[in-house]
């Protein structure tokens, strides 16, 4: 079916491609990523016939000459469908973009889209298919993938708030592609897609035709190790698991619970921690020697696995996953009523009493960090103490202590600290009854 005429009934499409598609999962919302490639239009032009409530997601890269008249191809479709479409731009940087150049800085700026556009209980369908699946595999497998990335494309799982789907892998291209000419449909074909100079593009044009000249059943043969994979994969995930319930406490590794494991399962264990918490695994042999490290090094060194944005860390028979951060330069002030944001934390200044502004205003309050030699009263008519030595006596990791928020009050005596981050606060600002009239409020983003 060409664009611009009727949408084919239901009982028009084969039914292998139709029953993968007529029967879901449960959804709250149906979108069909659409490319205006072959793939992603049929896909939609199954989809549009067999359920009521479809959209059409199109992202436009701006990377193509032809980038409008593609967006035009698909507004185009959507219309003679009697399908909603949703355009959304993405600016993809041409240089710099890392390992996997622009193609996979295109698909990152892509599933960033599609997380942020899912809602609850959504689902989203992509056309990969089994030939997709071989490339994906061949790819990961050229790049030195283990049995995560040469599991390839799950043919579901989380995104977002919702879930992608794939309802073709099981069939190759050119079953996608003789059921579109029997249709008698249009697409676009990205002028890219026959440009070499893409990784995946050489693997598709050059090496995939010739192992499957030479093994006729490649795509079937690729899915079976892909699927073994898969199995391991799940094994590993599992066995992480189950290490993570007997090692960890408090989001830490137990350095002496991890120790008698096996290498193999040490590895196992950090590797899972770290996707669990979306950080990119190093490479293997710098996670074996930093990990190592990390294990067996004296307690007088200080070892760290480095990974972009994140840093392994020891203290104290612990083993942190610490983000990297920014800490805070100067000081602030700290008024009624407003929030400030201080690094990782967010800080309020309000009256016990919502609705009503406390007889005595505060004093001026400031927040800053560690200089070195600060001292803390815990009680009015008590000694003060140093605070870094009860920082350590409280097991605050070195790394935290430089970027806790400290809050001063102006007094009659000079600045006293009133509050350390979350970690104490004074009586006369906390509590059911402070005694200021005034609650201090001192949170982390992520609580």
């Amino acid at each position: 079916m060409k664009a611009g005429g009727n949408p084919a009934r239901h009982a028009d499409w084969p039914d292998d491609l139709l029953l993968p598609v007529s029967t879901l999962p449960k959804y709250s919302r149906l979108w069909v990523a659409f490319s205006g490639g072959l793939d992603s239009a049929l896909l939609l032009h199954v989809a549009a016939s067999c359920h009521a409530d479809v959209t059409a997601l199109h992202i436009n890269h701006q990377l193509q000459t032809n980038h409008q008249q593609t967006e035009q191809f698909c507004r185009d479709v959507c219309v003679s469908l009697g399908v909603p479409i949703v355009v959304e731009y993405v600016d993809v940087p041409v240089s710099g973009t890392g390992a996997g150049g622009l193609e996979e800085a295109a698909r990152d700026a892509r599933y960033q889209v599609f997380e942020r556009l899912l809602g609850d209980g959504d689902l989203i369908l992509m056309a990969h298919h089994g030939d997709d699946q071989a490339e994906t595999v061949l790819f990961r497998l050229l790049r030195g993938s283990g049995v995560g990335g040469l599991s390839g494309m799950p043919a579901e799982r989380p995104l977002g708030r919702g879930q992608l789907y794939r309802p073709w892998l099981a069939f190759g291209r050119d079953r996608l592609e003789a059921a579109a000419a029997n249709a008698g449909m249009s697409w676009v074909e990205d002028p890219s897609n026959a440009s070499q100079v893409y990784d995946r593009n050489y693997l598709r044009h050059t090496i995939m035709p010739s192992l499957k000249g030479r093994w006729p059943g490649l795509l079937k043969r690729i899915e079976h190790s892909a699927g073994a994979c898969r199995e391991s994969a799940e094994l590993n995930r599992r066995l992480a698991e189950l290490h993570w319930q007997s090692c960890s406490d408090n989001g830490r590794l137990v350095l002496a619970a991890v120790r008698p494991l096996s290498a193999l399962e040490q590895r196992n264990l950090v590797r899972w921690w770290l996707q669990s918490q979306r950080c990119e695994v190093p490479a293997s042999a710098s996670l074996d020697q930093g990990l190592s490290d990390l294990l067996n090094a004296a307690e007088d060194r200080a070892p760290e696995i480095r990974g972009a944005g994140f840093s392994l860390r020891r203290y104290r028979g612990y083993l942190y996953l610490v983000s990297d951060f920014t800490v805070p330069q100067g000081a602030t002030d700290l008024s009624p009523g407003q929030a400030v944001a201080w690094g990782e934390w967010q800080l309020r200044l309000m009256p016990v009493q919502q609705g009503s502004t406390p007889k005595n205003p505060p004093p001026p309050i400031r927040v800053s960090t560690r200089q070195g030699g600060e001292r803390v009263r815990f009680r009015a008519e008590g000694p003060s103490r140093a605070l870094k030595t009860w920082l350590q006596e409280q097991g605050v990791p070195p790394w935290e202590r430089a970027a806790l928020p400290l809050i001063y009050r102006q007094g009659s005596g000079g600045e006293e600290i009133i509050a350390i981050g979350d970690l104490w606060c004074s009586g006369q600002y906390s509590g059911s009854a402070p005694a200021t009239g005034w609650r201090l409020i001192v949170e982390r983003d992520f609580d």
